[in-house]
């Protein structure tokens, strides 16, 4: 039970920016159990941000409540698979590839199709977001959303081999293998039974997974960290615009 609290705490730490005032082994079995729990660190963010809405939503307007709750998911995660989804922007958007669109992913730099990757992604999510507001919509499908995206990431650990042995989905991927994927699916389908549409939300995701693995197979070969982090952040968005659709021609 060791290792399970420990892979929990390396989760936790890697996937958001809440304190963990622990040092935690990097060792396969914790390794493991960090993958497992992966869907648990996206039902915290996901509490955390709708208790925000709560909190706002009757005393501020809904632009500014999409705001507040935008502003801390980026808050929660310190941006991290943000930074993935701008490097996969910049490498898709060269006109290269192969060996060209590695090296512009590694690239430190910020070129003009990341920004523009970051600021549409950004613009759709608060919009979305604004407009669940403006439908009424339970903000507990806040909940399932960043805990789906999370098993996402750890499907395409399991199911896309790494383009390169070297980096950290490499690292991440000796450790793992199909049962980490079934095990981590439990917190988020357990709380798909309560969330409205929550069985959307999963066929949603999977499909995501199937298309966008497939697509970082031709134009990459596999794989790599950025990959995996802009996974999550396409499968949130993906997801809220799915949550959208539900609330809005289904609910109604």
């Amino acid at each position: 039970m060791k290792d399970a609290g420990y892979g929990a705490l390396l989760a936790l730490q890697f996937l958001t920016r809440l304190p963990v005032p622990v040092v935690c082994p990097w060792t396969p079995a914790t390794r493991r159990w960090a993958a497992r729990s992966y869907p648990l660190v996206g039902l915290v963010i996901g509490v955390l941000l709708a208790l925000l809405g709560m909190a706002l939503r009757d005393a501020w307007p809904a632009p500014l409540v999409a705001l507040a709750l935008l502003s801390g998911w980026v808050a929660l995660s310190g941006g991290l698979h943000l930074d993935g989804l701008m490097d996969l922007a910049d490498a898709l958007g060269c006109q290269s590839s192969g060996e060209r669109r590695w090296a512009i992913m590694k690239d430190p730099h910020v070129g003009s199709f990341a920004v523009l990757a970051l600021v549409l992604h950004l613009a759709w999510k608060g919009m979305l977001l604004w407009v669940l507001l403006d439908e009424g919509a339970s903000l507990w499908a806040l909940v399932a959303i960043p805990a789906l995206a999370r098993w996402g990431a750890v499907a395409l650990l399991v199911g896309v081999p790494a383009a390169r042995d070297e980096g950290l989905a490499h690292a991440w991927q000796r450790s793992l293998g199909h049962r980490e994927a079934w095990l981590a699916a439990l917190p988020a389908v357990a709380v798909l039974a309560w969330v409205p549409g929550g069985i959307w939300l999963a066929l949603a995701m999977a499909v995501f997974i199937v298309i966008y693995g497939g697509a970082m197979r031709r134009s990459f070969g596999g794989i790599n960290g950025d990959i995996v982090g802009a996974a999550i952040e396409g499968g949130e968005l993906w997801l809220l615009l799915i949550a959208w659709s539900w609330w809005s021609y289904v609910m109604v």
